[in-house]
């Protein structure tokens, strides 16, 4: 392990961190609403505190490795949420535990959108900006900025980029330098949002909550500048423009790489893992809809199509945006929004959950399996998009659905040594592991009444979730330590 190259990347990482409290300091400043020295404060101690990371190690400029890239990354996203909590913690405004503003910071980094936080239609602009740029900036991942920026100062940058990005496969890249592979995400990334940010204001919203609501809408996040989140504005055409750009966050940015860089449109018709979505996401709305009609008799309004869709896009996506109670929906509709958050979007997208390409190649392999039965002798071979699956993704995908489950199940029994009511916990940690923000229960509002220690373990399920569990679950593997 090369710990003097490892703390140098970190360092680096922290210092450009703290650039990123520069523009809601000068929400502060523009509209006085008393966080100054919060962030200010901040800013410094970031800075420092990666100044004093970095220069004892700064002629170090040895490559990372694999599993360098892995430390960079989990020390990074913990030091991240540590010192992104600062800004909230030390504010007048909320005045909140040092907990409650750790928990609110990891949900904006990890782009999960719960919140310990109420009266928000009156909390000053800077402290509700930074909450949105959090989420902007877990959305795609700082580490994805950070690997365009570093190899200018001498630091590669492709270890950083595997261990960061989701899905099964990571070692696809868009163009022959890692570089050039992280300027394009991004400026795709920024394109969405400043598209969104119009659409939105266009719709009726101020500039102001039009970029807060684009930030968390691209990165499919779920914070709001108001508490009553998307349905503070009862347009359907909001809530329309809201959920196609939901879901061209959780489209793989791959893919629009090829459609919006190189105008080749076609790709999105020729991508097996998106119209595999598209069919689930479609099935979920008949299943919802029906349900309505069966159940949901004192539930039929104008709206109530545009807000199912808008619900389920939402929570589809991982977002965790609501427009109406969808806890108080009829029978199970609840509970299948929850697990289509578990699910999440495609595999290099801003979403949550486990991504569906593992479910499509989980079909694909049951499918086989019920071939095989009933011709036992029979060669079969998984492909997706005509092209032969390598069988060791699909062992480790198997894998990683095991120790999902795993982690999930000892998660919740140490939720249950804090709340009591087995269905609020268990809700909650869906809601938290998929990054998809709501539970039901005590969490169907928000997570104000829970524990600290709740809000610790719920925590940590959020920013295992975000790095796909596997990330940090190596670090326990005495193999990863051995030189």
């Amino acid at each position: 392990m090369q710990y003097s190259t490892i703390f140098r990347v970190l360092g680096l990482l922290l210092i450009i961190l703290s650039l990123t409290l520069i523009p809601p300091l000068l929400i502060e400043i523009w509209f006085k609403d008393g966080t100054y020295s919060a962030f200010y404060l901040s800013f410094l101690t970031t800075f420092i505190l990666g100044l004093i990371t970095w220069f004892p190690f700064r002629k170090k400029i040895n490559e990372l490795r694999t599993r360098d890239g892995f430390l960079v990354v989990v020390l990074f996203w913990v030091m991240f949420c540590l010192v992104s909590a600062f800004p909230l913690y030390w504010s007048p405004y909320p005045d909140i535990s040092f907990v409650d503003a750790l928990f609110e910071s990891v949900s904006g980094i990890t782009t999960t959108g719960s919140t310990v936080l109420v009266g928000l239609d009156h909390m000053p602009h800077s402290i509700l900006y930074y909450r949105q740029q959090l989420q902007f900036l877990g959305g795609i991942g700082i580490i994805i900025l950070a690997v365009a920026v570093l190899p200018m100062l001498g630091v590669g940058g492709m270890q950083l980029f595997k261990a960061e990005f989701t899905g099964p496969s990571k070692d696809n890249k868009l163009t022959p330098r890692i570089t050039e592979t992280a300027k394009a995400i991004w400026l795709i990334y920024v394109f969405l949002n400043l598209v969104c940010i119009l659409c939105y204001w266009l719709g009726g919203m101020d500039l102001f909550d039009a970029v807060c609501y684009a930030f968390a809408t691209i990165a499919t996040g779920g914070f709001a500048p108001h508490d009553a989140s998307m349905g503070f504005y009862q347009s359907p055409f909001l809530k329309i423009m809201a959920s196609l750009f939901m879901f061209l966050g959780a489209v793989s940015f791959n893919l629009h790489y090829w459609a919006l860089g190189k105008q080749k449109f076609g790709v999105y018709s020729q991508d097996p893992e998106l119209w595999f979505y598209i069919k689930f996401l479609l099935i979920s709305f008949g299943i919802i809809c029906i349900t309505h009609m069966m159940f949901g008799e004192h539930l039929k309004t104008n709206n109530l199509i545009v807000d199912t869709i808008f619900q389920l896009v939402s929570l589809g996506t991982t977002t965790g945006f609501v427009s109406t109670d969808f806890s108080l929906w009829p029978s199970f509709i609840p509970i299948l929004l929850l697990f289509c958050g578990v699910l999440g979007g495609c595999a290099g997208s801003t979403s949550g959950g486990i991504k569906v390409i593992r479910l499509l190649l989980l079909q694909k392999q049951g499918a086989r399996e019920i071939r095989r039965l009933v011709h036992p002798r029979g060669q079969y071979v998984i492909k997706v998009g005509g092209k032969p699956v390598n069988p060791r993704v699909i062992d480790a995908i198997w894998g990683f659905l095991a120790i999902y489950i795993t982690t999930f199940t000892v998660l919740l029994f140490f939720m249950l040594l804090t709340e009591n009511d087995f269905y609020t916990a268990y809700t909650s940690l869906l809601g938290t592991i998929s990054n998809s923000g709501p539970g039901l229960g005590k969490a169907a509002q928000n997570f104000s009444s829970f524990s600290d220690a709740s809000k610790l373990i719920l925590s940590i399920a959020m920013l295992m979730g975000r790095l796909e569990i596997f990330t940090i679950i190596v670090l326990f593997s005495p193999s990863f330590w051995r030189s």
